[in-house]
Formats: C-alpha cells, structure tokens, sequence
C-alpha cells in the first residue's frame, strides 16, 4: 500500500484477484496483511515477529495451490471449523510445513495425565540444534472508551477479552513454555526464541482512527458503528460475513442489502443475538459480476457501548 486512501482491499485486489479458492484467499491474506502490531515498537521488547517481505515464489505458489487445492484441503481435513483461530492455525501450519519450516503444531505440554500446562501454536525450524517457538494469533478488536492500558481501549466485539488483554496473556504465559519444565520432555530441540505473530483487523468509530504507538501504521483497518446509525453510511451495498469469511476481502455471490434493509436485517436479528455483526461493503465486478469488498465494519447493538464501557472498566481494576 502507498498511501492511506489506498485501502487494504484496493491492495489485495490488485495482487490477489487471480485466486479463487477461499481457502487460498484466507491464506494469501494471513501471509499478505500487514502486521497488526509493529514488531519494532520497544513496549513489545523484541518479542512480536513478523513474515516480513514474502520469498519471490510465493506468488506462484499460491497460484498452483488455487489451481490444485487438494494438499490444503487435505491439510485442513473434513472437520466443521467453528473456531476462526484454529482454522486460520491449520492454513499457516499448511504454509509452513510446505516451505520446510515446520518442526511442530499444536505440540501440548502436559504436567501429569490430566494436567494441560500449554500448547506451542508452532515449533519453526531455527537451525539444527534449536527451534523457535512461534504464538500465533488472528484477532478483531473494535476501538472504544477509555482504559488504564491503551491497548485495552480496542475490545472483542464479544467483549471477552481486549487487545491488552490478548498480548499480556501471550506474554506472561504462553511465550514462557518453553521453559516449563514439563516442556523438555516433549521439545524435540531447546527453544532459542519465542514471540507473538499477530494478524487481524481493527475497528473505529466511523472508520476515524489515528496512529498508536505499538499499532503497526499500515494495519487492516475498518469501521464500526451502532444499528440505529446505519444509515449514516457512505455505501449503500452491503453483505453479511460469516466468521470463517472474516480474514481475507470478500469476493463471491451473495445476497446484497442496501443500508435500510441491513438495519432492518440487524435489528431483528438482535432482539434475539445480540452480539455484533461482520458486514463488508460491496461492489459487482465488471465481466464476471462477482461481489468485491470495498470496505468492512462491525454493526453492533445500541447498547453495546455501554456493555463495553463495563467490561473496559473491570479490565481497568483487574490490571
């Protein structure tokens, strides 16, 4: 991306509108997206990685796996995913065991029979007498209110847990494993480093957000706002993204919802669930006429502000 009106979208479009599989698109997001965190920020003390620039033959590569796609769809099996972490885990173990890198995935570590001590998400290959210990996580948090830590201000839109939340758990716990002493019996190779890889989106108020330290610049960016705003926004073109379509731009068919019947859409569908809802804003291709994501954001209930509000000010009192 060059510039801030040059959105992700525009950006994966211009690289990525040759993949079709979904599969390969949420894949070619993970390795694409810009970081969410900026791994050079010392408040994260070297312990955020990054992929980096992508090897000159990944392009190709993904473009042979949308053409054949029977290795990832073995890789990813014939289970139902419904956690959106473990299937975006399943497509990195994939990239990552096909490019020699891969060493373990999903390694648990137990004390005694019934005792989980943890899990490494990944064991990468770091020379032959070492590996390192990579937690990898793909997170969506909407930024609002007021909290003691600044990365505590973007929340889930759950409410379950907040960015500060995520990375202190990450830090405190899971990075340390490899020093558990229940580790060594199961690491094929010492850990010689372990850090945080973390993908994702982040959510403003009216897509209005300005920079933060510790937040990569160029992150994944959209908006929120509440259902009794919706139509406030610019587009008027909209589809509903379930979970497993949240990572990569939406390209596909679906039914298309203006602004009035999305929030007529939404306002049902909350007086029973009311939990927020992923939409990305479309618009048709020329040729083929599939639908191409322009813009994303989260619609929340009218009253989750005030829910979030809450839960900000427990996180405040428990940090």
């Amino acid at each position: 991306m060059t510039a801030v009106a040059d959105t992700y979208q525009a950006h994966f479009q211009r690289r990525w509108a040759h993949l079709v599989q979904p599969h390969v698109r949420a894949l070619a997001w993970l390795l694409d997206a810009p970081d969410l965190l900026d791994p050079r920020d010392p408040h994260w003390e070297g312990r955020v990685a990054s992929l980096g620039a992508l090897p000159l033959d990944t392009d190709a590569w993904l473009a042979r796996v949308d053409q054949d796609p029977s290795s990832l769809n073995a890789e990813l099996g014939e289970r139902v995913y419904t956690r959106l972490g473990l299937y975006a885990e399943k497509l990195m173990a994939f990239y990552f065991r096909e490019h020699g890198m891969l060493v373990a995935h999903g390694l648990q570590v137990r004390a005694a029979r019934n005792d989980t001590v943890g899990e490494f998400d990944f064991l990468l290959d770091a020379g032959p007498d070492a590996v390192e210990h990579i937690e990898f996580a793909t997170k969506f948090y909407l930024l609002e209110g007021e909290a003691a830590s600044r990365f505590d201000t973007f929340v889930g839109p759950n409410l379950a847990d907040s960015l500060g939340a995520k990375m202190r758990k990450i830090f405190d716990r899971q990075l340390a494993l490899g020093s558990h002493p229940a580790a060594q019996a199961v690491l094929p190779r010492p850990v010689v480093r372990a850090r945080a890889l973390v993908k994702g989106w982040l959510f403003y108020p009216a897509g209005a957000g300005g920079g933060m330290d510790g937040i990569s610049a160029q992150h994944c960016r959209g908006f929120w706002c509440a259902v009794g705003d919706v139509d406030l926004l610019d587009d008027d073109a909209f589809v509903v993204l379930p979970r497993l379509q949240w990572l990569a731009p939406y390209r596909g068919h679906a039914d298309v919802l203006s602004r009035a019947q999305l929030r007529a859409h939404l306002a049902a569908r909350f007086e029973t669930a009311p939990m927020p809802v992923l939409v990305a804003a479309v618009r048709q291709e020329e040729g083929d006429g599939l639908l191409v994501e322009t813009a994303r954001g989260f619609i929340v209930p009218d009253d989750w502000r005030a829910r979030a509000a809450f839960r900000q000010k427990l996180i405040s009192q428990n940090t």
